[in-house]
C-alpha cells in the first residue's frame, strides 16, 4: 500500500505521549488506573482507551505477557493472505470441475421435473419422466 492507514481515531503521536505520561507519572498516583484516568482527562480520550494503549506498550516492551504489536500485525497479515489463498483455491477448484464436466445434472430438479436437459445453466427442454419410461 502506498499510503498508510490510520489505525484509529487518535494520531500515533498522541498515543505515544499518553503512554509516556502514564509511565513517567504513575509513581505520583496511588495506582496506575489513577494515572491513566488523569492523563486521559488531560488529553481527551476515554480512560479505557488509554489503558489499552498502556497495556499494549507494556506487552511491546516485555513488561507484560502477550502478543506484541509486531506479532499481532503479522498474524493479521497471515490471516488475510490465508483467506485470499482459500478464495483463489475455491475458484480454481470450481473452474477445474466445470472444465471436466463434473456437473451433477441427474440430481437437479427444475420446475418440478426431474432431470431436465441443462446446458451451461440453461434449461433446454423438460423431458418428463413418464415419457422416458415408455
Amino acid at each position: 500500500m502506498s499510503e498508510q492507514r490510520r489505525s484509529g481515531r487518535y494520531p500515533a503521536e498522541m498515543r505515544e505521549r499518553a503512554v509516556r505520561m502514564v509511565f513517567d507519572h504513575q509513581h505520583e498516583y496511588g495506582s496506575q488506573w489513577e494515572a491513566i484516568s488523569s492523563v486521559a482527562e488531560k488529553l481527551g480520550p476515554n480512560p479505557e482507551t488509554v489503558r489499552n494503549w498502556v497495556r499494549q506498550a507494556e506487552r511491546d516492551t516485555g513488561r507484560r505477557a502477550g502478543p506484541t504489536s509486531d506479532e499481532l500485525s503479522e498474524l493479521k497479515r497471515l490471516k488475510r493472505e490465508n483467506a485470499e489463498l482459500r478464495r483463489a483455491n475455491d475458484i480454481l477448484k470450481a473452474a477445474s470441475a466445470g472444465s471436466r464436466g463434473q456437473c451433477n445434472i441427474s440430481s437437479r430438479t427444475v420446475a418440478g421435473v426431474r432431470n431436465p436437459r441443462v446446458l451451461r445453466g440453461r434449461v433446454l427442454s423438460f423431458a418428463a419422466t413418464a415419457s422416458r419410461s415408455a
